[in-house]
């Protein structure tokens, strides 16, 4: 094992433990298992740019006024249901965040990322950055 791996190893595990926070303990679970067997470097990669894009995300009102030109920066999903987190809280006690909620109906409002993940939600590790407005657009 070189250095380099070994190292990307390291980052991948504490971005992992940074995670914690944005991520069911199964998902959790699923990403450590992969990160052990043959995708691990594609795992790796992946826990530690999302590991970087949540520290760098906007924090809350500093899209304020954007209305559907703000971004959304993560997506979680369950059951049909998706959530756009388009600001989050700093404050690594308080996960806290404002967005688009998609229940039926569509709401922009506070949203709670401990309960979300706490009801099953997952944080969709594919989705790309967009503007709200992309979002509408897809969503019809």
């Amino acid at each position: 094992m070189t250095m380099t791996s070994h190292k990307t190893r390291e980052e991948a595990q504490d971005a992992l433990r940074f995670l914690q926070g944005f991520m069911s303990h199964a998902q959790l679970a699923t990403i450590a298992a992969r990160m052990r067997a043959e995708e691990q470097q594609h795992f790796f990669d992946k826990v530690v740019e999302m590991e970087r894009h949540i520290r760098t995300m906007p924090k809350t009102y500093e899209q304020d006024g954007a209305c559907d030109e703000a971004i959304a920066h993560l997506h979680y999903f369950l059951n049909g249901f998706d959530w756009y987190i388009t600001e989050r809280d700093m404050e690594r006690e308080q996960l806290q965040a404002f967005g688009l909620a998609c229940m039926g109906e569509e709401e922009m409002g506070y949203i709670n990322i401990v309960e979300l993940i706490r009801n099953g939600a997952e944080l969709d590790l594919y989705f790309e950055p967009r503007s709200l407005r992309k979002i509408f657009a897809e969503r019809g």
